[in-house]
């Protein structure tokens, strides 16, 4: 198990090299978690480094190991307010 995380910690890291990561077990479903917070806003891009290698390691290798990419804070934030300035309606005169 240790492998496998320092594996998927080092795919992502080769990709987004200011990544935090966090390991935690979790009980939905039983297993060791890895939040990986990225500084990106799209977390489907943010999967692409380790998306097949993990189904491989759960299935094949029958890890019970979940890799949850998250956002920083300060991007959550900065979507936030964009989608709440790109929702403000118009005032027309």
């Amino acid at each position: 198990m240790e492998a496998a995380i320092t594996e998927m910690m080092e795919r992502i890291a080769q990709r987004f090299p200011t990544t935090i990561f966090e390991i935690y077990e979790g009980e939905d479903p039983d297993g060791i978690y890895l939040a990986a917070i990225i500084d990106t806003d799209d977390l489907e891009e943010a999967t692409d480094p380790f998306r097949d290698r993990i189904v491989d390691l759960q299935i094949d290798e029958e890890l019970p190991l979940f890799v949850i990419p998250e956002r920083t804070p300060e991007r959550t934030a900065a979507l936030l307010a964009r989608d709440a300035q790109d929702s403000v309606p118009l005032l027309r005169t």
